[in-house]
């Protein structure tokens, strides 16, 4: 009976043995694969930007006159205001590697400065949504929230937001529109955004 349980034990160990080995072979393997990327791209020379999909800030189509005496609104109208007159792309999901593969090592500090102000871009928005809807100024909120989505935010305020709005207007067709944006986005967000939406259309 105890060599049975010898002979378990032991077969046992060599099956973790081995699953932990491979793993820690493929961990190692990635790690390599990781740093070998990285090298290569630290080595691409700058190119041209013009490619990059610079967003263009619609001020006049924007509730900029609206409540502007609200000291929340009228900081996210300074913010966006601020933003419009700069280079802004939204690279969420690019990481820094293939960035530098893509448009050359020399050129990463300017675009994390051009992702930056996007990200700042889409939590002002948001930010300003939220005031307006406060403010039962869902119209206006509406608005401010398509834009957001237009850019390709990954702010899943922004799409909860707006499809509570269109639901309160039983604009089902609307909240359906969001799901495939919804799908096409570059983040890990992406499947609780489409689960949100869908619990519109339940």
């Amino acid at each position: 009976m105890n060599l049975i349980v010898l002979a378990t034990a032991l077969i046992v160990s060599l099956i973790v043995f081995w699953a932990t080995r491979g793993t820690q072979d493929k961990y190692a393997q990635a790690e390599a694969d990781f740093w070998e990327k990285e090298r290569a791209a630290n080595s691409v020379r700058r190119k041209p930007l013009d490619d990059l999909d610079y967003l263009t800030i619609p001020m006049d189509e924007l509730p900029v006159s609206l409540h502007t005496d609200n000291d929340t609104i009228a900081s996210c109208i300074d913010t966006i205001g601020e933003l419009s007159k700069s280079p802004v792309v939204n690279l969420t999901g690019i990481s820094n590697t293939d960035l530098k593969l893509k448009y050359g090592a020399p050129n990463i500090t300017l675009l994390t400065l051009y992702d930056q102000r996007y990200t700042l871009l889409a939590s002002t928005l948001q930010k300003w949504a939220n005031e307006l809807i406060s403010l039962n100024e869902t119209d206006a909120a509406c608005t401010v929230l398509e834009y957001a989505v237009s850019t390709g935010t990954d702010v899943s305020g922004t799409y909860k937001s707006l499809a509570s709005i269109y639901d309160s207007r039983g604009d089902k067709d609307s909240i359906r529109k969001l799901i495939p944006v919804a799908e096409s986005l570059n983040t890990p967000l992406k499947d609780s955004i489409i689960s949100s939406l869908n619990g519109y259309l339940n």
